[in-house]
């Protein structure tokens, strides 16, 4: 079962409220946007990801 998104780990503008979710071993940043990255084993890389669509508006 995927756990609640945890917003408290990512910073970024109020347009776009970022968070991570976890699922069985993985983990995907998601966006208040509808955009949700891939999923990844690590953590780190997927709060990567979230920065990396930030930066793309």
């Amino acid at each position: 079962m995927p756990q609640e998104p945890d917003r408290s780990e990512l910073t970024v503008p109020s347009e776009h409220q970022l968070a991570t979710a976890e699922n069985g071993p993985f983990t995907h940043a998601c966006c208040s946007c509808g955009w949700r990255g891939p999923a990844r084993r690590a953590r780190s890389k997927a709060r990567d990801d979230a920065q990396e669509h930030v930066g793309t508006f």
